[in-house]
């Protein structure tokens, strides 16, 4: 990817599906000064993961209320995707939901992911709001349920394992072409919270928007992200987390490595390529699985280096 802010021509939807199932497939991506070195889940890579300080699953876009082509049991797609984390011989330290828990943010689509989510392996659960989860309310009944109060806003920070975990929130006031906004509160929080940290603390950064501008036209952005980035851009290891586009992409600024994540839901075109974002309708059961997954996340304490290993629910 480019490491600048200008597009690269969109790749074709066949390649960009191929890409993504390759990584699926058990690639490794290790973070190391910022710039992403991929390998197979093993020999030296495996034992990166293997050794280090503690590991966490991050799930997206999973849309629970959806009935249309090409996935008619979201709630399935889901639980599979669960029971690959309670498979796993080392409990995850939590699991992160990167937003779009529901389709149409109706109580009833709530209530069955907080269902589901109960029997997940894990310590922690940890939620951020997409755009459908918002709907009508402004969020209320997501932060009702699901917010961590840490303030007014909705967005909150913590530590763990010698990283500093950011969770922000772009989908409310969307801007007129759909693309995320983060606000001056938010941003002058973030910068308050950044602010006595050293430059050596590896940074996490979770949101549902993507953080970069990554397809305008499609609204797959957030309009202020620069400014977030200025105040990240001081640290030596930054790794910025999100969904929405329900397909894998990065990119790397300088210290900054940008992913998307796959829903567990449907498949969505690559960036321009069609009409508009939406469901990859003509897929068959085996093919849409291939294009599902979940994303798990190691750290070492003490190096700067963030592993990222795709999984599909094939």
């Amino acid at each position: 990817m480019s490491s600048d802010n200008n597009l690269e021509p969109a790749p074709s939807r066949r390649r960009i599906l191929e890409c993504m199932a390759a990584a699926g497939a058990g690639t490794l991506w290790l973070m190391k000064g910022g710039v992403l070195h991929a390998q197979p889940m093993a020999g030296a890579a495996a034992q990166t993961a293997a050794d280090a300080t503690f590991g966490f699953v991050q799930v997206s876009d999973s849309h629970i209320g959806f009935k249309h082509a090409p996935n008619m049991d979201v709630n399935a797609t889901f639980a599979a995707a669960l029971a690959r984390i309670n498979a796993r011989a080392l409990t995850p330290a939590f699991v992160v939901h990167t937003g779009d828990l529901t389709h149409l943010s109706r109580a009833e689509e709530f209530d069955t992911l907080a269902a589901l989510m109960k029997g997940v392996k894990t310590p922690r659960v940890l939620f951020i709001p997409g755009e459908h989860d918002v709907i009508g309310d402004n969020g209320a009944a997501f932060f009702d349920r699901f917010g961590e109060k840490q303030n007014a806003g909705g967005w909150y920070s913590f530590d763990y394992g010698g990283a500093h975990f950011v969770a922000l929130i772009n989908v409310l006031n969307l801007r007129a072409n759909g693309l995320g906004f983060l606000g001056a509160e938010q941003l002058a929080w973030l910068k308050k919270d950044l602010a006595g940290r050293s430059a050596e603390t590896p940074i996490v950064v979770l949101g549902h928007m993507p953080l970069w501008p990554l397809y305008a036209p499609w609204g797959w952005g957030t309009e202020d992200s620069g400014e977030a980035m200025t105040c990240l851009k001081r640290f030596g290891s930054v790794t910025v987390l999100n969904g929405h586009i329900h397909q894998i992409q990065q990119k790397v600024e300088g210290t900054v490595t940008f992913y998307t994540a796959r829903s567990t839901a449907y498949p969505q075109p690559a960036p321009g390529d069609g009409p508009g974002p939406g469901p990859l309708k003509d897929l068959g059961t085996r093919q849409l699985q291939s294009y599902l997954g979940i994303r798990d996340v190691r750290h070492v304490q003490g190096q700067d280096a963030v592993s990222v290993a795709e999984e599909m629910l094939s």
